[in-house]
């Protein structure tokens, strides 16, 4: 069970994750070790799983942002999901969902050209519905 401490440290490694134990520490109210400790407490018990960095998708050259719902055409995934991992550069996630379609795929293109090769290989495994992020409300 995590208390308000544990909680503080989580929300701060949020807010950063390159942050120094020191200061982590000064502003969980801890000491440097006491923090460091914490958060590898945290880690072992599987709370904190990774680390990761805020990729700036436009600037990294992928300005095309769309959602797909997926409509599988068989019971069998297994080929679809074999498809989807090589095309690992473009797929920001894959959920598998409820409700209209089987999966929905977050995805970031570097051009319509990339977007319409992807699209056409994947109406070998699938239909699709394509959603086009205009902007973010």
């Amino acid at each position: 069970m995590l208390d308000r401490t544990d909680k503080n440290i989580i929300d701060e490694l949020l807010k950063d994750g390159r942050i120094t134990m020191k200061k982590l520490g000064e502003r969980v109210y801890l000491t440097g070790q006491a923090a460091a400790s914490r958060v590898i407490k945290l880690e072992e018990e599987g709370v904190i799983e990774g680390y990761t960095i805020n990729l700036n998708q436009v600037k990294a050259g992928y300005t095309i942002h769309s959602f797909i719902n997926i409509y599988t055409k068989s019971l069998e995934h297994k080929p679809f999901l074999n498809f989807l991992d090589q095309q690992e550069p473009y797929i920001m996630n894959n959920y598998k969902i409820s409700g209209e379609g089987c999966y929905m795929l977050e995805c970031r293109f570097p051009s319509n050209f990339e977007l319409d090769m992807f699209l056409t290989e994947l109406t070998k495994h699938a239909n699709y519905k394509l959603s086009i992020v205009i902007n973010r409300g």
